[in-house]
């Protein structure tokens, strides 16, 4: 490996805000900034709905472009004007963009592209459709990427299957960081989570069919006549007004509660018993990792992909079915019943630390991304 020195960093992501691949891409850029290297984090287009949180020591790049493909002649403009020693750049439309730019410019910069959801909402082989279309040209540019991820195994395995030739392989986002924890421990203006009474199950996400929170709803409506608990569930999407309405028909409105979005979901899992993933499809879930960090026991669906790979098969948490209402609420009330202690949630999450996930980069890219001057004091674990 090649003695440590400061690189020069580009980290791109199509939009900014409180989702999977902004986030992550947020967290690599200030964890590489905080080892000293130099770091421009590139966005294609900052959701008007959030706050765009000033990261210290980055430089910020916002490009106010709505669609991936309008990205392509800043990203080549910026490989033409500056040097860049290493790319990181997220999703599949965007790597496409990426790649194609690094390949018109000639630029010298390895090119780390990451794969955040299953390629089979991605691609397609019916001819003729934007995802044919897609799959064409990722094959045509891949040739320029030096290292293509995943953040599962489970993703990886996929991408074998639509791409024979994959060359992806699994590493894993940052998610468990001190600042996580630090917000963990800050208070929350709930009246079930401030002046806690009863037990208290949470979830979170997009209320998007995808989720499932509509079989979580159901579960929790039997959990509720078998011991006296509470439900949140944090974030807005398309099914919101159809979750309200199912909470009424099954008569458990007033235990169910819809808060939002916050930009601090950690103080809520911190206070809660429970953190319940009912998703029927994943990348890798970013948010059950962070409920471990704040020692909430989790119960999820063993969907495509990650819930199983984070829980060790039941060794960090609790799985149930896909769609299974009976299975979940038997899983919820034996959760409740046996929590899991902090220690071993901390254990489970070790993979998703800064020191960890920059040493993987480091080893695939033959770079010392992690300062050996700086200790290992930015760990939690």
């Amino acid at each position: 490996m090649k003695a440590y020195k400061t690189l020069k960093i580009l980290v791109v992501t199509p939009t900014y805000g409180l989702s999977g691949v902004p986030l992550a891409q947020s967290r690599l850029s200030k964890a590489l900034a905080e080892e000293g290297h130099n770091v421009t984090l590139m966005i294609g287009n900052n959701n008007q709905s959030f706050t765009l949180q000033k990261i210290p020591s980055i430089r910020r790049i916002i490009l106010n472009k709505s669609r991936v493909i309008a990205m392509f002649f800043p990203i080549l403009k910026y490989f033409l004007s500056y040097q860049t020693d290493v790319v990181f750049t997220a999703e599949d439309h965007l790597n496409t963009v990426v790649l194609a730019a690094a390949i018109l410019s000639n630029t010298k910069a390895k090119i780390v592209c990451s794969s955040r959801v299953t390629p089979y909402d991605t691609f397609s082989d019916d001819f003729f459709t934007k995802r044919w279309v897609l799959k064409i040209l990722v094959q045509l540019v891949s040739f320029r990427a030096d290292l293509f991820t995943c953040v599962s195994e489970d993703m990886v395995s996929q991408y074998k299957q639509i791409f024979p030739s994959s060359r992806h392989v699994c590493v894993y986002n940052i998610i468990a960081t001190h600042d996580s924890l630090k917000s963990a421990s800050e208070p929350v203006d709930h009246p079930w989570l401030s002046n806690k009474s009863k037990p208290v199950f949470i979830a979170a996400g997009m209320l998007e069919p995808w989720k499932g929170f509509d079989t979580l709803v159901q579960s929790f409506s039997a959990v509720v006549k078998v011991t006296p608990s509470r439900l949140i569930i944090l974030g807005n999407g398309s099914q919101k007004a159809r979750l309200l309405d199912l909470a009424s028909e099954l008569g458990i409105s007033e235990y169910v509660d819809f808060p939002g979005y916050t930009y601090n979901p950690y103080s809520y899992f911190s206070k809660s018993d429970i953190f319940v993933l009912s998703s029927r499809v994943e990348g890798m879930p970013n948010v059950l990792i962070e409920a471990m960090l704040c020692g909430c026991t989790p119960v999820a669906t063993n969907c495509p992909t990650g819930p199983s790979e984070v829980l060790k098969n039941e060794k960090y948490g609790y799985l149930c079915p896909v769609d299974n209402v009976s299975a979940m609420t038997d899983k919820l009330l034996f959760a409740l019943s046996t929590p899991l202690p902090q220690k071993l949630l901390r254990e489970g999450i070790t993979a998703f630390t800064k020191r960890n996930v920059l040493d993987v980069y480091g080893k695939l890219l033959k770079y010392e991304f992690i300062n050996p001057n700086s200790g290992i004091s930015n760990e939690i674990i």
